[in-house]
């Protein structure tokens, strides 16, 4: 049987590094295929040129037994590949259809396309409504619509992109139903992820990246998580662990904590109340879009408000901005990293000045940079927290998204804080960067410090929790421990029912199943 995709002898180079050295695999038809290693490993890469983002330096690509080196993501389309990137690019004051069709070489009439997405949607298990915003959808249902766009190209090769990273687990299992309907009807797909228990459940065959080379190629269903993971970074991976430990005085109070949404298609906080005491990490969870970004923004004084609504230390902050607050020791870390956490054409020397500049003191008291000193610092970053750049030099866009994580979580890590607050502190990271940002969050508490973390990924809120809380539509369930909550009690916490004892297990499991599905 003639290959559907052949790439032999892939090279691409950066100036100072080698993104992909001498690639080569294989996917058959109708194979769901894995490509697998580190933030870095060259994945982004290597599926922007058979995509026709990036051209190779050497090597060549074969589609369907036939020479393929697409110059554009156009002609790449025309042949038969599309792709699900994991930032979704879609406007959110347009309709589903308007987006559909903006993303099409020849969209045909308004009617005739939002009878096609419905067509589409359906058959594939990924119901849409063409007519609704895309700003009131969750963020599984922004997924459908980038799929959706993409089936209705009839591909024959769909490249996704990390894309259980937004999801509930109840979607995921719908994504994986329609992968595998796909893949019955003969499409290929090349699946990037770190997630490596969804890998072993989904995939046929796995290539394996470390630093741009191929070092593996397996079938996941025949080795363990951790098999793949020690592949994907060549040591056995390190389990993050800390042993419960004396919490002291309270460092954070929230009361009373009520604020307009961040955007117009953001959630209002409602009455949020919470203290963290130092040594302590609080985990909040939930659906994406229950108020994530809004919490994190009135911690962090991007959005101000009543003094008292937030106290750190006993004083009130609420009416602070975020470099006094940051000048008390208050630091946060949010969810967005290119262009909220960082300035994408901006050095990593310079993107460490941003948040730096007053705790580091990379200033003289005459106003001027100390640029020695800054360079320092982003270099301790950069060893310190792994991150696999040339230098301090480089612009912050040029990281894959792994790497200026880390940089990111490093910079403010490294300027000792006494309460740290966190959005997604993990997102789109390999598992062994994972688990060395939660041995760090960890390690900073045992220091002494208060730790927030908010993420919708619940095995990492209770590797990492002292406490857990819930966020559903703005509200903030009662922290409880998090040492020996069950999933009915996290489920009921998530679906909103926040004052429930779980009596009644059917119900429980009802509230679970209602949160799982994204419509609280």
């Amino acid at each position: 049987m003639t290959d559907l995709l052949s790439v032999q002898g892939l090279t691409k180079a950066y100036p100072g590094v080698v993104a992909n050295d001498d690639v080569s695999f294989s996917i058959a038809p109708g194979e769901i295929h894995a490509l697998l290693g580190e933030n870095g490993a060259g994945k982004s890469t290597l599926v922007k040129m058979v995509y026709g983002l990036v051209k190779p330096d050497t090597g060549k690509m074969e589609l369907f037994g036939k020479p393929f080196a697409p110059p554009e993501p156009r002609s790449a389309r025309a042949a038969g590949v599309a792709m699900v990137f994991q930032h979704f690019s879609l406007f959110e004051a347009l309709t589903v259809a308007e987006n559909v069709g903006l993303g099409m070489e020849n969209p045909p009439p308004l009617g005739q396309l939002s009878r096609e997405i419905r067509e589409v949607s359906h058959a594939y298990g990924l119901p849409l409504d063409p007519r609704r915003l895309v700003g009131d959808l969750s963020a599984g249902e922004r997924q459908r619509v980038e799929i959706v766009r993409c089936l209705l190209q009839d591909p024959k090769l769909l490249i996704m992109d990390e894309p259980t990273s937004v999801l509930t687990p109840q979607e995921v299992e719908i994504l994986f139903a329609t992968l595998n309907k796909l893949k019955a009807e003969g499409t290929s797909i090349l699946y990037i992820s770190h997630k490596l228990e969804e890998i072993r459940a989904l995939c046929d065959g796995a290539t394996i990246l470390r630093r741009g080379k191929v070092v593996a190629s397996c079938d996941p269903r025949e080795n363990s998580a951790a098999e793949l993971a020690e592949l994907m970074v060549g040591e056995a991976l390190q389990v993050p662990d800390r042993a419960p430990g004396e919490t002291g005085k309270v460092v954070l109070t929230v009361a009373g904590l009520t604020s307009e949404h961040v955007d117009t298609f953001g959630t209002k906080l409602q009455n949020i109340g919470f203290e963290v005491r130092a040594g302590e990490v609080l985990g909040i969870g939930g659906v994406a879009g229950n108020g994530q970004d809004e919490l994190l923004s009135a911690l962090s004084g991007e959005t101000i408000g009543s003094p008292e609504t937030v106290r750190f230390r006993g004083k009130p902050v609420g009416h602070l901005p975020p470099n006094a607050r940051r000048r008390l020791g208050m630091l946060s870390a949010p969810e967005e990293r290119l262009g909220h956490a960082a300035a994408p054409d901006m050095s990593l020397v310079e993107n460490a000045i941003l948040s730096g500049w007053q705790r580091q003191k990379l200033t003289s008291g005459g106003g001027f940079l100390r640029w020695g000193a800054a360079r320092s610092f982003a270099e301790e970053i950069i060893a310190a927290f792994d991150v696999r750049t040339p230098g301090a030099h480089v612009a912050a866009r040029a990281l894959s998204g792994g790497n200026l994580q880390k940089f990111v979580i490093g910079r403010e890590m490294l300027q000792r804080p006494d309460l740290l607050i966190v959005n997604q502190p993990t997102w789109g990271v390999d598992a062994s960067a994972a688990a060395a940002i939660r041995q760090a969050l960890l390690d900073l508490a045992s220091a002494g410090a208060a730790v927030v973390v908010i993420s919708q990924d619940l095995d990492e809120l209770m590797e990492v929790s002292d406490r857990f809380a819930a966020l559903n539509a703005g509200h903030l369930s009662a922290p409880k421990p998090a040492r020996g909550l069950s999933m009915e009690q996290i489920g009921l916490m998530l679906g909103g029912a926040h004052d429930m004892d779980v009596a009644n297990p059917d119900e429980a499991h009802h509230i679970i199943e209602t949160y799982e599905e994204g419509h609280p």
